[in-house]
């Protein structure tokens, strides 16, 4: 389910995916297919992880990479769910053929 709040969405972010909802910063961002098949990526992730397991690793693998790198948007770049999420944003049809736990292959 697709929401729209500005409030919610982190400044600097078009979109954040709190299972089961995809919340985007405008409605006008509802057609973005891009976006909201990345979103779409960090759902299947959360399902995958039993929603709660996901936030824990993915805060913990983030203080990790900020260790490593010294660098906010590095180190988020760097996390192995939104690298998954990034490299396949663009094929529509990655869900379909996406196997479990696949983000772990960017670890």
């Amino acid at each position: 389910m697709i929401l729209i709040s500005k409030y919610i969405t982190p400044k600097g972010f078009q979109g954040i995916t709190l299972y089961p909802f995809v919340i985007l910063r405008d409605s006008n961002l509802k057609s973005d297919r891009v976006l909201v098949n990345h979103e779409r990526i960090h759902l299947k992730q959360q399902l995958e992880l039993l929603v709660l397991p996901f936030y824990i690793w993915y805060v913990v693998e983030f203080l990790i990479r900020f260790i490593k790198h010294r660098d906010w948007h590095l180190a988020y770049r760097s996390i192995s769910f939104e690298r998954e999420a990034y490299t396949n944003e663009k094929d529509l049809n990655y869900l379909e053929l996406r196997s479990w736990f696949s983000f772990l292959k960017y670890l």
